[in-house]
């Protein structure tokens, strides 16, 4: 079934058995409840705070040691689904490679899927921030991200270095310096 057979359909019902049936989605399922939640009173600052809490605790759980990556991308992801701004979709992905940095720096070197899971966000926050804008913004949490992988494995701290200065034509690309910082 496709949405063309579901519209078919809903425009079948009257006005109180599509009350009836939206009421009903609201009541199980959680992710439609927090769309209309939204919907109804869009406090997009609030929720982005919810979902970066989420994120950190991705990392760092309230009970037991694991880390979850795929929690914190579902995190980001269902985020997106609800169609905020840009710039606290950018943030949001920025703090998931930021927390995954910082729980490296913690914990010791981690392993390739580790690495690959921020690698990936990091450019594809790099990304949205140049689409729609925003780079200046974000200049220079971006630019600590990469310091802050300075010593760290898997090569996670070279990709880094090309990528952003990929996007930040300031980033300082002297081999000669110990440690690439963004120019002053």
């Amino acid at each position: 079934m496709g949405l063309t057979d579901i519209k078919k359909e809903l425009k079948k019902l009257d006005k109180d058995k599509l009350i009836d049936l939206v009421t009903d989605l609201y009541k199980k399922n959680k992710s439609v409840k927090e769309f209309f939640d939204f919907y109804v009173n869009p406090n997009e600052r609030e929720l982005f705070e919810k979902y970066r809490d989420k994120v950190f605790e991705a990392f760092y759980p309230k009970r037991g040691y694991n880390y979850k990556l795929k929690d914190g991308k579902q995190t980001i992801s269902d985020f997106k689904k609800l169609n905020p701004s840009a710039y606290l979709l950018a943030d949001l992905m920025l703090f998931y490679v930021e927390t995954g940095v910082k729980f490296t720096n913690e914990f010791g070197d981690i392993d390739e899927g580790f690495y690959s899971s921020m690698e990936t966000t990091y450019v594809a926050a790099l990304k949205l921030m140049k689409k729609e804008n925003l780079l200046d913004k974000f200049t220079d949490r971006a630019g600590k991200v990469v310091s802050n992988t300075k010593g760290i494995g898997w090569g996670f701290h070279d990709y880094l270095c090309d990528v952003h200065s990929d996007f930040f034509a300031d980033y300082s690309d002297d081999t000669d310096e110990q440690d690439k910082q963004p120019k002053a």
